[in-house]
């Protein structure tokens, strides 16, 4: 009896931390070449978290709206998620040429790395999934 406890317990444990583990948004970290490469092979718009180390805002949305388990789960299953230091590498560049003028900014860009949608600052992970439900209809219309 006692061994068939701990084998319920056990696997109801396993069980929880499995799901744990996908209870945040899974980003690629700064590689947007790579981030090209996923998309095109997987036919999938990317999401860009385009930070700076010392945005407080930014800070806030890895803390709490990228962890968010329905944020996660929808883009984690619908884009290819990377985030960007745009102070480090060649990034600046990119942030020039997105025409970026403030962190945090996200941005739903299709394969082509073809900005479709953005929105700067912080927001809520409902704000997040109504984000990304719109860059997901304009997929169709781009």
């Amino acid at each position: 009896m006692i061994k068939r406890a701990s084998l319920i317990i056990l696997l109801v444990t396993a069980t929880l931390i499995s799901r744990g583990q996908n209870t945040q948004i899974n980003f690629i970290e700064n590689s947007w070449p790579e981030a090209l490469k996923q998309a095109a092979a997987q036919h999938k718009y990317i999401f860009v978290d385009a930070y700076a180390t010392w945005c407080g805002p930014c800070k806030m949305l890895k803390a709490t709206t990228f962890k968010d388990p329905k944020a996660a789960e929808f883009f984690n299953s619908n884009f290819v998620n990377v985030a960007l230091d745009m102070e480090r590498g060649n990034h600046p560049q990119l942030a020039q040429q997105w025409g970026m003028r403030a962190y945090p900014t996200l941005i739903i860009m299709n394969s082509k790395g073809q900005i479709v949608l953005n929105t700067v600052g912080y927001i809520t992970s409902k704000d997040l999934l109504r984000f990304g439900a719109e860059g997901l209809r304009r997929k169709n219309s781009f």
